[in-house]
């Protein structure tokens, strides 16, 4: 707070300093960064002080009475100021603290057309946003659930009461998939334990895939599937032991 109020009227936190105050990031080593709504001429030891004259009103929050940018704003500005992997762990955090999600930062940017950090930022959460349709998630699930040796699924079946994505009934197989790549809200995270406690607790054998993995990783879904099928068959032949991955 007391950088803040170094800077005078109309300062407030932002960039790495603001996303630490929110509660998804980390502050920058060397020094606090504030944003000033008007043409500024401070320098202080320790501040590095953004012009932000073009700041809108919703823009401007505050956290435990402090001054700072809101949270899209805030992701904007890390966008131009880190890098990629920085951002994710940012999303990832905001995400887990309910500050704000992927899917709603992502629709939040539609109000920011043309704003600097909004491409690299927009890259970023088409990866976490990332959703299949059903019909092109079972067009590119199919053809690696033949290619690991498993029969034509059930879809969209009703198994201990939930209804689950793909039912192999024959070797005790669910496969669920997801369109969140990180972590979801409480509840979301309650209910799919749930679900897994409940497959498991009735003998079956539960796999979760995310949508981006089946459309960008289907090397590693053709791997998991083979092997687990592989134990599923020697589980039904009576082997005593399970394959080992490779």
């Amino acid at each position: 707070m007391a950088a803040v109020l170094a800077c005078g009227e109309g300062a407030m936190l932002s960039h790495r300093s603001a996303a630490a105050l929110w509660g998804f990031g980390e502050e920058h080593p060397d020094y606090i960064e504030i944003s000033v709504g008007r043409h500024h001429r401070v320098r202080r030891p320790g501040l590095r002080v953004h012009d932000r004259a073009g700041l809108w009103n919703r823009d401007i929050g505050s956290r435990l009475g402090i001054p700072a940018t809101e949270p899209v704003r805030t992701f904007l500005d890390l966008a131009n100021a880190t890098g990629p992997k920085t951002i994710e762990r940012a999303i990832n955090e905001a995400d887990k603290r309910d500050v704000i999600d992927a899917d709603a930062l992502r629709r939040a940017l539609d109000e920011y057309p043309g704003q600097p950090g909004i491409r690299p930022l927009r890259r970023i959460l088409d990866e976490h946003t990332f959703r299949l349709s059903d019909d092109e998630l079972e067009r590119l699930f199919r053809p690696l659930a033949t290619a690991a040796g498993l029969p034509v699924p059930l879809t969209k079946h009703m198994v201990d009461e939930f209804e689950v994505d793909f039912f192999w009934p024959d070797l005790g197989l669910v496969v669920e998939t997801d369109g969140w790549r990180y972590h979801r809200t409480p509840s979301a995270q309650t209910r799919d334990a749930l679900r897994f406690q409940t497959h498991t607790a009735a003998g079956l054998t539960p796999l979760r895939f995310s949508h981006r993995q089946v459309k960008y990783e289907p090397a590693h879904v053709l791997h998991i599937l083979s092997r687990t099928a592989e134990n599923l068959r020697a589980r039904r032949l009576g082997l005593a032991q399970p394959v080992r991955p490779g």
